[in-house]
């Protein structure tokens, strides 16, 4: 069995977390490599006693990858495995929150399961996200948490229409809406007042960012639904879309963005048998059994 492991470079105790996993699983039987976690950016300094391989080496007849950091780190990585033939996935969380980590860095004794199959895979909802432009796609991503709309820094309110399948479901001013996936909905639209989904359903959020209008509030969607985000048409203001946090993309007026349940899933590895429930219970400051 081949394992990438795929550590945050900037963060000494994520390389101290993944030395050891390497320890561990070597000693186990298996073979490892090493890559960087943010394939888009210029390659840091790194310790000299590991190797980084590029992406496209290091992937090349892997079984797993295990990512350390937090949740953002984790959210690049899941999106490196997606684009090498969607291997399983499985997070060490060195952040705060850490809701998409199976592992804190004092469980890593457990990767010894890994090369015994002694684990199981839980599959997770995708979104496909496009922005048309006068009928044409000019720019498309995939979400694992969320696509945002967002006004711009020094914007005032923006004015937004959401459809779910061409059919008008809210208007309203606002700074933004976040559209999320059920993994998506204790990050940024938790915080945003939105609810909180079993990560496994097949549902899509749609959760209004400070809007100006009472009778604006969160909703729930099946997974199958179309929806639309349409910035006002007649509006100058700066209007931004981010995929997961990424960097943005700048919306003129008339762009539509449309979003749908993507046919791919990522799959994240689950190894403790640690109900989601527990774990919210832990990240959200609640701590009684």
């Amino acid at each position: 069995m081949k394992i990438v492991l795929s550590p945050n470079p900037y963060l000494e105790k994520g390389l101290q977390a993944a030395r050891e996993a390497c320890r561990i699983l070597e000693g186990a039987g298996c073979q490892t490599a090493f890559t960087l976690p943010f394939g888009g950016e210029d390659r840091p300094s790194v310790p000299g006693d590991l190797t980084f391989l590029p992406a496209q080496e290091a992937f090349r007849g892997a079984d797993i990858l295990i990512c350390f950091g937090g949740d953002g780190t984790i959210l690049h990585a899941a999106k490196e495995a997606l684009a090498h033939g969607n291997i399983p996935v499985l997070g060490v969380n060195l952040g705060s929150m850490g809701f998409m980590a199976e592992l804190e860095t004092g469980e890593l004794p457990l990767l010894e399961r890994l090369p015994k199959g002694d684990y199981r895979i839980e599959k997770r909802m995708l979104l496909d996200v496009w922005v048309r432009r006068e009928g044409r796609v000019i720019h498309r991503d995939t979400a694992l948490n969320d696509a945002v709309v967002t006004k711009g820094a020094m914007a005032r309110v923006i004015d937004l229409d959401v459809l779910a399948d061409g059919i008008l479901m809210s208007s309203f001013p606002g700074d933004g809406v976040v559209i999320g996936t059920p993994t998506g909905s204790t990050a940024y639209s938790m915080s945003a007042g939105g609810p909180i989904v079993e990560p496994t359903a097949e549902n899509i959020t749609v959760t209004p960012i400070c809007p100006h209008a009472l009778y604006v509030r969160p909703l729930v969607l099946d997974g199958n639904r179309r929806v639309t985000v349409l910035p006002e048409k007649a509006s100058r203001k700066a209007v931004y879309l981010s995929v997961d946090g990424g960097k943005a993309f700048r919306l003129r007026p008339g762009d539509q963005v449309e979003i749908r349940r993507s046919r791919s899933k990522t799959r994240l590895i689950r190894l403790t048998g640690r109900s989601f429930y527990t774990l919210m219970n832990q990240k959200l400051g609640r701590n009684e059994p």
